[in-house]
């Protein structure tokens, strides 16, 4: 069977994601009844996809009809030799009543139970009154020699009856002679294929697995690979762990393992353990006790050689390094070709390294489709992912950990890595083994960046059998400490908080000064665990007693706490508490001559003299710490990725960008090698920033995506929303004009950080503002504002980028018709650009005084300050707000009268806007196209046509359709449309008669100007 079905129970999982086939077999039902429809359908799929189901349900509907339905399958003809057994077992479905109503029916039963040949049943099934017969024979791929040749003769002699045959199958088990009769047969047309493929997650959402989290729900969805009966058997065995399968799914795929022999069987269950490594030689290897196969292999042989021995066998019957290559096959995993012993599976000669009863079992498994060969043969696995879970789950604890100890010694005996062998050593392991542990701890090094979650449950699996002896004490602090560490990076902050916690309070290491580093090396872990998780009282406090401990630190880790205290600080917008305390680190480390503390601080100092908007102690810090930090290894920068976190973030403050972009490529590929996360996301989040103001919109989105992606792996509300906030930037820029998604994303990311009060936190809710339309609720975005900033001044919001913050501001004051509220935070955003010296935050103001500017009726001064905008924003390579700046001033040159500037400011802009991939300033762009004076001929509206559109613009207005304008020019006519549309943009005309209206006016004001 293909599936767990019952019929009879009223609660089964509804029927979805067939009715596409249901109603294709309905329609085949009701043609055959007619006499015109092919005679047969054949059902294929995966084991599992749910044929057996679909045949269920199609024979409830064919009996509403009226039709009868018999449902047989085969499967045990190869036990019991019944002649046309899924026919015997499909006739037994008439009871006496239909014996007695249908007695031609009850006449066939008895010639396949009697076994008559097959062109007597075939004769009696053409005559099969109405309304006709449906026959459900599933499983066929297990049927009787006879049973294919019945099946053979009625596709080659279709009945002229009533008759539908409907096979269901598995293709790789169906047997020669019966794949090729339904191959002619599907020449022939007698035949209807129908190919059932897996079902998308909302459809195997309403079964077992309904109801769970997202996130679970996509994993069970990809673990089954859509196949309806795996999904079943996973989500039925992932939400009752530890329980027996019992009947139902599981079972039901199980039950095709119960009449394998011992060693088929062992085979099966070492390849679900092996997984990927399971070749041939290791399965033999693993198996070895069970299957009782000597696992020597045959000696190394090559034609030739003298009487006493084979030629290159040493005296102690093994061969010679140098002869190897000569005396046969060397095993792939030694670096030879593959193996033939996998191609015996299939028929070819065994390879001399497998012993012959395994060769024999792995046919066998091949043979019933239990196993597949993949990469060439060299590696063997289950026919399903799925179901090596399944089945290790089925097993009893004591056979699971043996299979796993003998799988960690035949790959380690192969040469294969600590990390290959961990996976069964951390399950075979009982006991405490140093040893085993010894391999653990260096196996979770290794994979700690590739897969913290991982390296965490090994270092956890050493933690639980080391024993709790004082020898001990300093090895469990060690192990303890990498394993918070592992789990802050899977995204378990919380957990590698509370562990820590313990850590720190667990008594040791209180005495002498030799335990003060792993204290002081868990403080500095939780109070950037609590940091990530906004708890910045909670850091702050721990950060201060381990500080002030006596004996104190060593130098270079109270560096290290005063850089996390300043972080602290940084991230709780309380920077200035500490400044003087990082002065004097700074001053110590550089008398140390400790190059990487100092390049800690001074990034730390850069940042946050950046954020406090002191601009000149900002650039000097910044460019000190970039010549210390460039001049360092990334080896030697991997331990101190944050470092270049802050770097990058500083030189975009400082609106250094390429320096920025510099240092932040440089840290998301260290952080990607070192698996570091935090500064992972974090870097991205910079570089997507960077990319966006200088005009790289479509790198800056995929960068902002990823860094989301990360940063929910990593949870943390405050990241998250500042992530969502970065995001929802990039897409205002890179979505049409209006668009409903971006205030959507925005708002999500305010909603995300709650009530938080931290750095990323009210950044998230300003640039919130930025999102929202102005001329559609300018006193949202002027709440959402003052609520972050606490005062008209929004002297709460970050110094350095407050100008932007205020032109904003200045934007919903005008919108709101208060142009005095307009005109002070204009002025309050001049005079703190000034004080700056940053161009690109002196651009924005100057943006906000240029609005108040227009709105005062003063255009030419107000293009003068969009101008001069520009001008700034040029000069840091600010792209985006240079196009923005000249967008601004094409109106306010028109509405001055100087129509040659507006024309340039405004191609300008586009320019740029269209090179950056800004979707919302092009649109801008076209909605603000200045209009060229009427009738001045060839400087007119029309002279910004190409020769083509003007072309066209010509015969339109002689009333030319576009299907004749196409005929006359030899042109397509989407082309001609397209032409048409470009025209319409440019001229500002909405209509064939505007178009031509236009037209007839500047061939006039031309004449006339030649007469003149």
């Amino acid at each position: 069977m293909d599936t767990f079905a019952d019929p009879g129970r009223a609660d089964r999982a509804p029927f979805a994601g067939r009715e596409r086939e249901l109603a294709r077999l309905d329609a085949l039902s009701h043609a055959r009844a007619d006499g015109w429809a092919p005679a047969a359908v054949d059902v294929t799929g995966e084991p599992g996809i749910g044929k057996t189901r679909l045949l269920t349900e199609f024979a409830v509907r064919a009996r509403r009809r009226g039709a009868t339905v018999l449902h047989g399958r085969a499967g045990s003809a190869s036990v019991d030799g019944t002649p046309y057994q899924p026919f015997v077992d499909a006739f037994a479905d008439l009871d006496p009543h239909d014996h007695a109503t249908a007695p031609g029916l009850a006449g066939l039963a008895e010639l396949v139970e009697h076994a008559a040949p097959v062109r007597r049943i075939a004769t009696a099934l053409g005559r099969v009154p109405a309304p006709g017969l449906v026959l459900l024979l599933d499983d066929l791929h297990g049927a009787d020699a006879s049973s294919v040749a019945l099946v053979d003769h009625l596709l080659r002699h279709p009945p002229r009856a009533p008759l539908l045959l409907v096979l269901a199958r598995r293709e790789r088990q169906t047997p020669p002679a019966l794949a090729s009769a339904l191959a002619r047969a599907d020449d022939a047309g007698t035949l209807t294929r129908l190919v059932l493929g897996p079902l998308t997650p909302e459809e195997c959402a309403q079964g077992p697995g309904a109801g769970l989290p997202p996130e679970q729900a996509r994993d069970l969805h990809a673990a089954s690979g859509g196949n309806p009966l795996y999904h079943r058997a996973l989500a039925l065995t992932r939400t009752h762990r530890g329980g027996a399968p019992g009947p139902g799914p599981t079972a039901a795929l199980l039950d095709e393992l119960a009449p394998l022999g011992p060693a088929e069987r062992s085979l099966v269950e070492a390849m679900a353990v092996l997984g990927p490594r399971a070749t041939p030689e290791l399965l033999a290897t693993v198996t070895r006790e069970d299957t009782g196969a000597d696992p020597r292999p045959a000696p190394w042989r090559r034609p030739g050689g003298d009487a006493g021995r084979p030629a290159g066998e040493g005296t102690d019957g093994e061969p010679r390094p140098a002869d190897r290559e000569a005396a046969g096959p060397v095993p792939a995993e030694l670096g030879g070709a593959p193996c033939p012993s996998v191609p015996a599976v299939v028929g070819v000669a065994p390879c001399p390294s497998v012993p012959a009863v395994v060769g024999v079992a792995l046919r066998e498994l091949v043979r019933r489709d239990l196993v597949r060969a993949e990469h060439d043969g060299r590696v063997l696995a289950p026919r399903h992912p799925a179901l090596s879970e399944l089945l290790l789950g089925a097993l009893d604890p004591w056979r699971r950990r043996e299979l796993h100890r003998r799988a960690a010694a035949a790959l380690a005996a192969a040469g294969a890595s600590v990390t290959e062998r961990a996976p069964h050593l951390v399950r075979a392991v009982t006991v405490w083994d140093p040893a085993t542990a010894a391999e653990l701890v260096e196996a979770a090094e290794r994979i700690t960046a590739a897969d913290p979650s991982r390296a965490a449950g090994w270092l956890g699996a050493v933690l639980d059998l080391l024993p709790d002896a004082p020898e001990h004490h300093g090895t469990r602090r060690e192990l303890t400490l990498r394993r918070a560490g592992a789990l802050g990076s899977a995204g378990r902050v919380a957990e590698s908080r509370d562990l820590l916690h313990h850590l720190i309070d667990d008594g040791h290491g209180e005495g002498g000064a030799e335990d003060t580093e792993p204290r002081t090396s868990a403080v500095l872990l939780c109070a950037f665990m609590e940091r990530h998780l906004g708890r910045y009282p909670e850091a702050d406090a721990l950060l201060r007693r381990e500080l002030a401990r006596t004996p104190g630190p060593r130098p270079d880790l109270r560096t290290r706490l005063v850089v996390e205290w300043g972080c602290r600080a940084l991230f709780a917008a309380r920077y200035p508490e500490v400044r003087h305390v990082v002065a004097e680190t700074l001053d110590a480390t550089r008398r140390h001559h400790d190059d990487a503390g100092t390049a800690e601080v001074l990034t730390l100092t850069a940042l946050g003299e950046a954020y406090e908007g002191e601009t000149a102690a900002a650039r000097a810090h910044a460019a000190e710490a970039a010549a210390l930090t460039d001049s360092f290894t990334d080896g030697r920068l991997a331990d101190h990725p944050e470092s270049l976190v802050r770097l990058g973030w500083s030189e975009a403050f400082l609106e250094r960008y390429g320096a920025a972009e510099r240092h932040a490529t440089r840290g998301i590929a260290m952080a990607r090698r070192a698996g570091r996360p935090f500064a992972l996301s974090q870097l991205l989040l910079c570089s997507a920033y960077v990319h966006l103001l200088t005009g790289r919109v479509g790198t800056a989105l995929g960068q902002a995506e990823e860094a989301l992606a990360v940063a929910r792996a990593l949870g943390g509300a405050e990241l998250v929303g500042f992530s969502r906030a970065i995001r929802a930037t990039v897409l205002l820029h890179a979505r049409p004009l209006g668009d409903p998604e971006v205030t959507a994303a925005a708002e999500e990311a305010a909603v995300t950080v709650g009530t938080a009060e931290g750095w990323w936190a009210t950044q998230a809710r300003c640039m919130l503002a930025h999102t929202v339309p102005l001329d559609q609720d300018p006193h949202r975005v002027r709440e959402v504002l003052l609520r972050a900033g606490g005062d008209r001044d929004l002297s709460r919001l970050q110094p350095s980028l407050r100008p932007g913050y205020l032109e904003v501001l200045t934007g919903a004051a005008l919108a709101a018709g208060d142009l005095p509220e307009a005109e002070r935070a204009a002025r309050r955003a001049l005079t703190e650009a000034e004080a700056l010296g940053l161009p690109v935050q002196r651009g924005a103001a100057r943006r906000a005084w240029g609005r108040v500017l227009a709105r005062r009726g003063e255009p030419a001064a107000a293009a003068r300050a969009f101008t001069e905008a520009a001008a700034d924003s040029a000069r840091s390579g600010a792209v985006l707000r240079e196009a923005q700046g000249l967008l601004l001033a094409a109106p306010q040159f028109q509405a001055s009268g100087d129509a040659e500037q507006a024309a340039g400011s405004w191609r300008a802009g586009r320019r740029l806007a269209v090179g950056a991939d800004a979707r919302m300033l092009v649109d801008l762009a076209d909605r603000i196209r200045p209009v060229p004076p009427r009738g001045d001929g060839a400087g007119g509206r029309l002279a910004v046509l190409t020769p083509r559109e003007r072309e066209i613009s010509a015969l339109v207005a002689e009333g030319l359709t576009n299907q004749a304008v196409a005929d006359r020019l030899c042109l397509s006519p989407r082309t001609v449309e397209s032409h048409v549309a470009r025209v319409y943009r440019k001229t500002g005309v909405e209509t064939r008669a505007g178009l031509a209206s236009l037209v007839v006016r500047n061939e006039r004001a031309a004449g006339q100007s030649l007469r003149g």
